[in-house]
């Protein structure tokens, strides 16, 4: 007799769809890489993924359809024929133009086209590149695994417009993650929040590409910065923070030129919406040198004490596989949880993420 399907709870559901598997774990030429996390309840807010780009995006298919659209731009459309694409579409409206010239039209399918051809070569890189988005939600427990998921979703459908217009990511996709988790004005008011209450969904992000030999780009928005770890050294390594630009948590400041600036809550204000000069950059520059990823629940980015015991566990397991250096980081973690359980201060726990990008 067939068991009856009995349906996941909501907690059981999250935190499925919140945990990658180990089978889409990217290759990158030169790099190992592992990632864990341990919720402090059934599901937390704490959220990491791959991004294994061969594996969810058919490049070659994707490169194929650039390339073919380059060449559809250049071709003139006949007067009687209805437009085709977005370019014919455009043509039409400058044709509609007072003082249209013919050289006008050539001109722009020319843009275009080699605009196509820019977004197939961006693609090519995705072959060598793997993606790494740590997120980690206020709080923990449903309703910070509820943003954690709102995070996670919003990212995947802005990506998909990226590769499609773009080839890559870009700043943009950022920024209008940020929008998503802001506060509107109209929401405000019609919850009678005042502007002095925070936004409610807050939620920190790190997001980096990874490539060959452990070169890594990254965007940061109120997560603690990644700790490099030498493996010549034996410790980690000071990093000037005037290279890693920090924006505040998603949603609490939107810049000023961004056009619905006045639509939503900002907690500062930032001059100018993020552009590629506010992406940092680091090198895993010899074999064994490491990148440690995680989040508050582990460290907070700014307790020396912790930060000397956490090299003491990366120093006693280096020489590793990343799977191994991440759950030992995982295990001290959890013992220091039990330490705050014996000293009554339980409401220090928190979610657990840990990911280790390796140069091998």
């Amino acid at each position: 007799m067939a068991k009856a399907y009995i349906a996941p709870s909501i907690d059981e559901y999250l935190l499925k769809r919140l945990m990658p598997v180990e089978g889409v774990i990217p290759h990158v030429q030169g790099i190992e890489m592992y990632g864990n996390s341990i919720p402090v309840g059934t599901a937390g807010g704490d959220l990491f993924e791959y991004i294994n780009f061969q594996q969810r995006y058919d490049i070659d298919a994707r490169i194929q359809r650039a390339m073919k659209r380059s060449k559809e731009y250049l071709e003139l459309r006949p007067a009687s024929a209805s437009p085709r694409d977005s370019v014919d579409d455009h043509v039409e409206w400058l044709k509609s133009r007072p003082g249209y010239k013919p050289e006008t039209e050539i001109e722009y399918r020319a843009a275009r086209s080699s605009e196509q051809v820019r977004v197939a070569e961006d693609l090519q890189e995705l072959y060598s590149t793997a993606g790494v988005l740590v997120v980690d939600a206020q709080g923990h427990g449903i309703i910070s695994a509820k943003i954690a998921s709102t995070v996670h979703d919003t990212f995947h459908a802005l990506m998909l417009s990226e590769l499609d217009h773009r080839g890559k990511t870009t700043a943009e996709l950022f920024e209008r993650m940020n929008l998503r988790l802001a506060l509107s004005v109209t929401a405000r008011n019609a919850l009678g929040r005042s502007e002095k209450e925070s936004a409610q969904e807050i939620a920190t992000m790190l997001y980096g590409e990874v490539r060959p030999y452990g070169h890594f780009r990254f965007v940061n928005f109120g997560h603690p910065p990644p700790l490099v770890f030498s493996a010549e050294y034996r410790k980690f390594m000071e990093i000037d923070k005037s290279r890693m630009v920090q924006f505040l948590p998603l949603g609490l400041q939107i810049a000023e030129d961004d056009p619905d600036r006045s639509r939503y809550f900002s907690l500062e204000s930032r001059q100018r919406r993020a552009n590629s000069s506010d992406v940092a950059e680091l090198t895993l520059m010899s074999p064994g040198d490491i990148f440690f990823l995680y989040t508050d629940g582990v460290y907070d980015g700014s307790d020396k004490e912790e930060r000397q015991q956490l090299e003491n566990v990366m120093r006693e397991h280096n020489l590793r596989p990343a799977k191994d250096i991440c759950n030992a980081l995982l295990e001290y973690a959890v013992k220091r949880d039990d330490r705050l359980r014996q000293i009554g201060e339980e409401d220090r726990i928190d979610d657990k993420t840990v990911f280790i990008i390796k140069r091998n």
